[in-house]
């Protein structure tokens, strides 16, 4: 179960909007550029986030390039999960493959600041702040297994593969 607070963005976000391109001198040091995600949008979003906080977001999460820097850079941040209305599919698959969990949902019903609990295995977000559930359907279950190893590499190196159902 995942626990934290959630911080609200509109529709379109882009990859540049997480991680500008004018930090691409940073790529090779993903730690300091994980400082500066989505900082033209807010600048104070890294300082607030807990460790765990949710970035909630509208339509088309995540468009633009395929940099898989943009949501690593929002894990090392300290982002537990996006869960946004959609999201680009090459932004949805960089997130798994990093570790980081995405949930396509109607978040229309979630506020800033709001405490959520996300369930990733029954896809179901509580908004513990307005005592509502809100279901985002089920993860496949080898996104899972990809998920709680920490992403895609972590998964290849201790099993080596995956079985496909």
């Amino acid at each position: 179960m995942l626990k934290g607070k959630a911080f609200k963005f509109g529709d379109d976000i882009s990859t540049d909007d997480i991680v500008p391109g004018r930090l691409a001198p940073l790529r090779s040091n993903l730690p300091e550029l994980a400082k500066h995600v989505l900082e033209d949008l807010r600048p104070d979003f890294v300082s607030r986030l807990s460790p765990g906080d949710f970035l909630v977001a509208g339509k088309n999460f995540g468009l633009g390039s395929s940099r898989e820097h943009a949501p690593l850079s929002l894990k090392m941040a300290g982002v537990g999960a996006v869960l946004a209305k959609s999201a680009a599919r090459i932004f949805f698959r960089n997130a798994i493959n990093v570790g980081l969990p995405l949930l396509i949902c109607d978040t229309d019903a979630i506020d800033e600041g709001d405490e959520l609990e996300v369930d990733l295995a029954s896809g179901k977000v509580h908004n513990m702040t307005k005592g509502t559930q809100l279901a985002s359907g089920r993860m496949a279950e080898v996104m899972l297994r990809i998920l709680e190893e920490g992403g895609l590499v972590e998964y290849i190196k201790k099993y080596g593969d995956f079985e496909l159902p």
